[in-house]
């Protein structure tokens, strides 16, 4: 984020709030940007600088606290969890917020080209491509009678019901995977064993990106082709992904938050939306999984790893 490198961020590191310098310049009064995020920082490393573990339930009283310190600027990202603790905690305090999600369906803003109140950000977009990943699912694995399809049950999933609406409308029997923690991934994977499922669609949730590299390994110690929402498990060694590029979206926050901190107002910069979309195929994975990448799929790829 080249225009905050001489600011000053507030993060959450563990349940406290620290002030981190981003420049050695500490003398010169900077203003400060209170940092809020619903994961584990460990697997967003590329996107954003370290800071340790937070839980969802701790969203409100951690934005509170944040708050509290006066920031100049309010970063939530990692999901729509964020962003309404964020709102939640001040109506004065300009926001900046990074989502997968529709951001009027959450109620962060009521208009996209102009956002109302303090609060403007970055949406890829991910919750409504459930259809076309259920589409491409079947492309690669055309034989699958039985899909399951990772669902955190605790956040809203529009993209589960377009996708479960589609399946019907094609006749294609699906089996949803209820997961919200570490311990509850495990157990929906012993559920897809046991069902016997041929194929796996994991649907788009900041609690399963922090935990992708779980997810991953469990698909492919169970050789079940899955499709992801981020390129990002594919990154970790899944089989494909189709979505909206989340480093983008992230680094498109990070402009925003320089323009606020030069005076602009969130009702001057529109919720921006991506324009384009990936699909990327891993072959490696493909060839473990003794899954066939048909031609037109590599066609279409936007990025095949080998």
């Amino acid at each position: 984020m080249p225009d905050l490198r001489r600011r000053q961020f507030i993060t959450l590191l563990g349940g406290a709030a620290v002030a981190w310098p981003l420049a050695a310049r500490a003398q010169q009064a900077m203003p400060v940007i209170g940092y809020l995020h619903s994961a584990s920082p460990e697997p967003y490393a590329a996107m954003i600088a370290a800071f340790r573990k937070g839980q969802f339930n701790r969203l409100p009283a951690l934005a509170a606290e944040l708050v509290a310190r006066r920031p100049a600027i309010l970063v939530a990202a990692g999901g729509d969890v964020s962003a309404a603790a964020a709102k939640a905690a001040t109506t004065t305090v300009p926001i900046v917020f990074t989502i997968g999600g529709d951001p009027i369906g959450y109620r962060l803003v009521s208009n996209l080209g102009r956002p109302d109140g303090n609060m403007t950000g970055v949406t890829f977009f991910t919750i409504t491509l459930g259809p076309k990943r259920l589409e491409l699912l079947r492309e690669l694995v055309p034989k699958a009678n039985k899909i399951a399809m990772l669902v955190n049950p605790k956040s809203l999933n529009p993209d589960a019901k377009e996708m479960q609406e589609a399946a019907r409308a094609i006749g294609q029997s699906v089996h949803v995977l209820h997961a919200n923690s570490e311990r509850d991934i495990d157990t929906a994977f012993r559920s897809l064993e046991q069902a016997r499922d041929e194929a796996l669609l994991v649907v788009s949730n900041p609690l399963f990106t922090s935990r992708r590299d779980q997810i991953v390994t469990l698909a492919n110690y169970q050789r079940v082709p899955a499709i992801y929402p981020l390129r990002e498990y594919v990154a970790s060694g899944g089989l494909a992904s189709y979505g909206a590029s989340i480093k983008d979206a992230y680094r498109q926050s990070g402009i925003y938050a320089g323009r606020l901190l030069k005076g602009a107002k969130p009702a001057d910069l529109p919720v921006m939306q991506p324009t384009k979309f990936e699909f990327v195929i891993d072959l490696k994975t493909a060839k473990a999984l003794g899954v066939q990448i048909p031609d037109k799929l590599l066609a279409l790829a936007d990025e095949v790893i080998e």
